[in-house]
């Protein structure tokens, strides 16, 4: 078979017979090819090695050290003349030392005598280390915030611990008590960088604190007494919402400010306590907490003026059955059953929490309040704004002190209603006394005007007496500060025994430091305590 091209059509056909299909195709092996690759040739004729290195560094390595070295001394020149008169044997004349003795032996014994019979000299003591006269003033503290708002401070205590000093804030004098806030403060005065005028903890409070007292156990726990009646303890290591337990406004809730509140133990638990407050609307109550977080009243109190006991060595009293407004309590150290109580109308009063006798016309409270009066003291001439038992004293004469607007102070003891000593420390009023915790013959005292203003003001003064020095008259008076005005609190440091804190009507806390004589308790200072109240009442 064959191709013809045929020109009509312009295509190629086959003339002559056609060959089987067999015949046109067959199986066939082809010689293998390959295909040199001339990219990686020419590319890696393009590649060239380099290389790169830093300059040279140079080091060098020096040496110093001293080329000379000399050794110096200087003594002085041994002289002969001294050696010599060292060395010679001094020389005694025995025979008129022997005549003089025995010329004076007789008058050294009578006068050895003599000092051995005298009594000037009893109860001294010689003390070789340095005394401390001096009172310093280690912190000034306050709330700048409280200062603005011309807050006074109306309280101070010192935590379990004595490193920690907290305030309350209000006012003791004219203002709105029904929406003025006040403050809680407290600084740690062992912190590192302590800021004076930037408390550790600040707790706003709706109205006026108006007493402070810390937990005797738990450094924490502290507990105040508002303005409005109401008893509230906060926990100072809770700083988003530190309070635990509050009493609220039930008809339990004193009607008048609360002007003290203490910290009782519980006989029935010990891990508990309770709380005692004491209130102007004539109540003392005492509280025992619940779980939820609520302050329940336990037992009360009432003085009414018509049970109080009379004495005919007092000055007529109003007596009848209106309530007498308490202002200050204090317990007795040697029988937790008695306590003494300030009042209004002047007059201290002795008291028992064992008292049975119902007080007269107090309805409306949860439990029934009782008569707790036993004594009555012969009064000062003004309210009594402070009392404070003796934490020493032994129980035969249970000494305490009150002092109040009169500017005196009087020191009773319990078995007699006329005082052992009434001394007159200022013509300005005392707001506070306190007996110190380490010296039984010490207390200090709190003065200033009774309304202080920024037009017309005067210094309050620290008072710190001792009657191992004077029985009459201060041994120290300590300026808070140039033309401040009134101290209103003071508390001594139990722990630190060395610290006193006192606040002022200007918002300002004052640590002071005392001098040795106010904190060593010489030898036989009880008992010359015991003289003096005994020669007293002799």
């Amino acid at each position: 078979a064959r191709f013809h091209g045929n020109p009509r059509s312009g295509r190629w056909e086959l003339v002559g017979p056609r060959p089987p299909l067999a015949a046109m195709f067959a199986d066939g092996t082809a010689p293998g090819a390959d295909v040199q690759s001339l990219w990686r040739s020419a590319r890696s004729a393009r590649c060239e090695a380099k290389s790169c290195q830093t300059g040279r560094i140079s080091t060098a390595e020096t040496a110093v050290q001293s080329h000379t070295s000399r050794d110096a001394g200087v003594q002085t020149d041994q002289s002969k003349d001294a050696v010599q008169d060292f060395q010679q044997e001094v020389q005694v004349d025995y025979t008129s030392l022997l005549s003089f003795l025995q010329r004076v032996e007789g008058a050294v014994i009578k006068e050895l005598n003599k000092n051995w019979k005298s009594r000037a000299f009893d109860g001294f003591e010689v003390n070789w280390t340095d005394q401390n006269e001096t009172v310093l003033c280690l912190h000034t503290l306050s709330y700048p915030e409280a200062q603005d708002q011309n807050l006074q401070v109306t309280s101070v205590s010192w935590n379990a611990t004595g490193s920690v000093v907290a305030c309350s804030y209000g006012r003791l004098d004219g203002g709105d008590w029904s929406t003025e806030k006040s403050y809680v403060c407290t600084w740690n005065l062992d912190r590192r960088g302590l800021n004076p005028q930037r408390p550790d903890l600040v707790v706003d409070v709706p109205s006026s604190v108006m007493c402070l007292a810390f937990h005797p156990s738990q450094p924490s726990l502290i507990a105040g007494g508002l303005f409005g009646g109401e008893l509230v303890v906060w926990d100072t290591s809770r700083t988003e919402d530190p309070v635990i337990w509050r009493t609220g406004m039930t008809d339990d809730t004193h009607t008048d400010p609360v002007y003290q509140v203490n910290w009782l133990p519980d006989a029935k638990h010990r891990n508990h306590a309770r709380l005692l407050s004491v209130s102007t609307d004539g109540k003392i109550l005492v509280w025992r907490e619940e779980r939820d977080g609520r302050l329940a009243l336990a037992e009360g109190f009432a003085m009414v003026a018509q049970q109080i006991p009379r004495s005919t060595q007092l000055k007529k009293f109003a007596w009848g059955e209106a309530a007498v407004g308490v202002t200050s309590l204090s317990f007795s150290h040697f029988d937790p059953r008695v306590f003494v109580v300030g009042v209004e109308g002047g007059y201290s009063l002795k008291c028992s929490t064992a008292a049975e006798t119902l007080a007269l016309h107090r309805a409306g409270s949860s439990v029934p309040l009782r008569a707790p009066a036993e004594l009555a003291f012969s009064p000062h001439g003004g309210p009594v704004y402070s009392v404070s038992c003796s934490p020493f004293h032994r129980q035969v004469l249970n000494l305490f002190l009150s002092c109040g607007t009169d500017g005196q102070v009087h020191l009773h003891s319990m078995l007699q209603t006329q005082p052992l000593v009434s001394l007159q420390l200022s013509k300005k009023y005392l707001f506070c006394v306190r007996w110190s915790p380490v010296r039984p013959l010490v207390f200090a005292a709190a003065s200033g005007e009774g309304n202080c203003n920024k037009c017309f003001c005067f210094v309050g003064d620290v008072h710190l007496f001792d009657f191992g020095k004077s029985s009459q008259k201060p041994a120290v008076s300590i300026k808070q500060a140039a033309g401040e005005c009134s101290v209103y609190c003071l508390e001594f440091n139990i722990k630190q025994t060395r610290l006193l804190a006192a606040g002022d009507a200007t918002g300002t806390v004052k640590v002071w430091q005392l001098s040795s004589d106010f904190t060593e308790q010489g030898p036989r200072e009880m008992n010359r305590l015991e003289q003096l109240a005994s020669e007293i009442t002799d």
